[in-house]
């Protein structure tokens, strides 16, 4: 059987910021790099991985 443990993180302020501004990079990346595959499958018809 496994076994799977649950941690509640409390982060201080500053940590808060930290990880919101991470949290929005990262968003921008994935939707950048999202439409990049979709432009290219639509406009030559290949896919990107």
């Amino acid at each position: 059987m496994r076994r799977s443990f649950k941690f509640r993180l409390r982060p201080t302020v500053k940590q808060v910021q930290a990880l919101t501004g991470m949290l929005a990079d990262h968003r921008e990346l994935y939707n950048a790099a999202l439409q990049e595959r979709r432009d290219a499958y639509r406009k030559r018809a290949i896919t990107i991985s």
